[in-house]
């Protein structure tokens, strides 16, 4: 049976085949974190703020206050940040591939090749105990287990396969292929860390030896509200204001959001759309796409803040929307909207019903008439959107807070420590 632990869940719920019987959730010595030397792979620029690298921050920070010894890999982009026992590795700059965004690329895979190559340096000097491995560095952590052995928890933030078809259509053919390959990786990690319970039970039928599911967390808890930046007064807004956070890839729906946003100013001109987050690129496409649309007057785009600024910007919206269309993995933005205690309009896709209801946001169809409708209702309806914002904080702050998390990553490794090093642990406990 697969063992599965859920954050929000102070049971394990079985699910198909047998595996040992220690569950995450049980602890044999509180000083054995001492024992296991970790090597983290982070196949992105590093650290930035968006969504996988603020995962992996918010996971080191755990580690790091149970004093693990951790080396990590990661791209050259990004800056270092400073946590105990954390250090962090590069791969090899290459000149003028920079600027690597979310998802598959070609400057992506020259620097997961290179990963290859720093990881195998890596371990040829020092000795690991554990590969903890983020989307597709799984496999470079497949081969180090196949070469040398070294077991390897699988950081599961989406599907790889699903991605690549969604991605690029054209390799629809070869969705089988991706799915062998998943599964293998699957198959062969010590735990699997699935960020939602869809990716969960895509990857059941796989039958791997562990699932721990460790969705997202809203980011509030360390965010700052002091932050001198007026959005309605610099940019002379005195409507209500509709708020986007985040990056500006395809499958975020940043074409449904202004599309929708459009026909809501056919009902009514009391509010305006900010933007904040993208890349120049992004920016500069979709307000093209504003002026195509002739809404770029209603449209600001902040571009890209510091994730510990958050709860300053989310606290100037009226309502925050998420209106992404593809993939099934929660966006982490989606936590801290619902713990700013603002109203939440997201599209009504597998995506955020994981998370969201109709008790504490506002669900649409992924058409711009539903979206737009939704809009003009929640614009509407202040009583609705204070409602909804009340109970969707009340549910953050209950289930997704960072003790939470921690508890959650603490059990797994001392899981993890004890069938790694099961003479060890037994000789702790006599």
């Amino acid at each position: 049976m697969v063992l599965t632990r859920d954050i929000n869940s102070k049971q394990t719920s079985v699910v198909k085949h047998q595996i040992k019987s220690f569950r995450p959730n049980q602890n044999p010595n509180e000083n054995d974190a001492n024992g296991l030397n970790i090597l983290f792979l982070a196949p992105h620029p590093f650290y930035q703020d968006r969504g996988t690298p603020i995962d992996d921050c918010l996971f080191l920070r755990v580690l790091s206050e149970k004093n693990y010894k951790v080396d990590v890999i990661a791209f050259p982009e990004g800056r270092d940040i400073e946590l105990d026992n954390v250090t962090i590795h590069r791969t090899l700059k290459v000149p003028f591939v920079e600027g690597v965004r979310p998802g598959f690329s070609w400057k992506k895979l020259v620097y997961d090749i290179l990963m290859v190559f720093k990881v195998m340096q890596m371990v040829s000097t020092r000795k690991y105990d554990l590969i903890q491995a983020v989307e597709e560095s799984v496999f470079i952590a497949l081969l180090m287990k196949v070469m040398l052995g070294i077991p390897y928890v699988y950081d599961m933030d989406s599907s790889i396969a699903q991605q690549m078809v969604e991605q690029m259509p054209w390799l629809k053919p070869l969705a089988g292929v991706f799915n062998w390959f998943e599964k293998i990786a699957v198959q062969n990690a010590k735990s699997v860390l699935p960020v939602c319970h869809a990716i969960a039970d895509d990857i059941a039928d796989y039958k791997p030896e562990n699932i721990t599911i460790l969705p997202d967390i809203s980011l509030l808890e360390d965010s700052t509200d002091e932050v001198n930046e007026d959005i309605r007064k610099d940019l002379g807004i005195q409507n209500q204001v509709l708020m986007y956070v985040g990056n500006l890839e395809g499958y975020q729906g940043i074409d449904l959001l202004l599309e929708s946003f459009a026909l809501t100013l056919k009902s009514t001109d009391q509010v305006d759309l900010v933007i904040i987050g993208g890349d120049e690129a992004g920016i500069e496409k979709y307000q093209a796409k504003s002026a195509q649309l002739g809404i770029q007057h209603k449209v600001h785009f902040l571009g890209q803040r510091p994730a510990q600024h958050l709860s300053a910007y989310l606290s100037q919206a009226d309502i925050l929307v998420s209106p992404r269309t593809k993939g099934i993995n929660t966006p982490m933005k989606v936590y801290s909207y619902l713990d700013s205690g603002k109203a939440v309009l997201a599209t009504d896709l597998l995506t955020h019903t994981q998370v969201l209801t109709p008790e504490i946001s506002k669900l649409a169809q992924p058409v711009p008439e539903d979206f737009s409708q939704a809009m003009i209702e929640l614009i509407n309806n202040p009583s609705l959107c204070s409602q909804l914002g009340n109970a969707g904080q009340e549910m953050i702050q209950e289930k997704h807070s960072y003790s939470a998390f921690s508890k959650t990553v603490n059990g797994l490794y001392r899981w993890l420590q004890c069938e790694i090093f099961p003479t060890q642990i037994q000789a702790g406990l006599e």
